[in-house]
């Protein structure tokens, strides 16, 4: 719809728009179905630029500034004298003895349900799903969303493969090149 732009309308406009008004405000003070588009299109047209202050919403909430973190201070000190680096001697590797896997403690019904579950608490279902004795550990999580004793069920170490089996499957994989 065309808002018909007059004399008085585009004057308006131009008063508003020097004033700081938003797009959006000049169009409801216009009325009469100027749109905020009609009035973006037609302060370009005109070739207003300028604007006493930018319109910005007023802020509903106040929000504190960040503190910055100050810039660590210039040494005062000269540099000391490099360092003399000896030579290293290699430590022998050992491996660590590998224990098994602690058994699982008989699970007892768990005090957290779906509705219960906080940030911090294991999420470690207990139960069959179906069930209405379902529930969660809701122990507090150590790192991540399981207790201690969930975590060591849930995150197994890699096992290595043997060194003799490796060797020959690398021996095969080589010799395969050639055949």
């Amino acid at each position: 719809m065309n808002p018909g732009w007059t004399e008085d309308r585009v004057g308006a406009l131009k008063k508003l728009w020097l004033e700081g008004q938003s797009a959006s405000q000049i169009a409801k003070a216009l009325g009469g179905g100027v749109t905020r588009n009609a009035v973006i299109g037609k302060v370009h047209r005109l070739g207003l630029s300028g604007r006493a202050a930018p319109s910005q919403p007023a802020r509903t909430t106040f929000r504190p500034a960040r503190p910055r973190a100050a810039a660590p201070a210039a040494p005062t000190q000269a540099p000391s004298a490099p360092r003399r680096i000896e030579a290293a001697v290699p430590r022998p590797v050992v491996a660590a003895p590998q224990t098994p896997a602690p058994a699982p403690a008989p699970e007892l019904a768990g005090t957290a349900t779906v509705l219960t579950l906080g940030a911090h608490m294991c999420k470690w279902p207990i139960g069959d799903p179906s069930t209405s004795e379902f529930s969660f550990c809701g122990r507090r999580a150590s790192e991540g969303v399981y207790c201690v004793e969930h975590a060591r069920v849930a995150y197994q170490p890699q096992v290595r493969k043997s060194a003799g089996k490796d060797a020959s499957s690398d021996l095969a994989r080589s010799l395969r090149r050639y055949i």
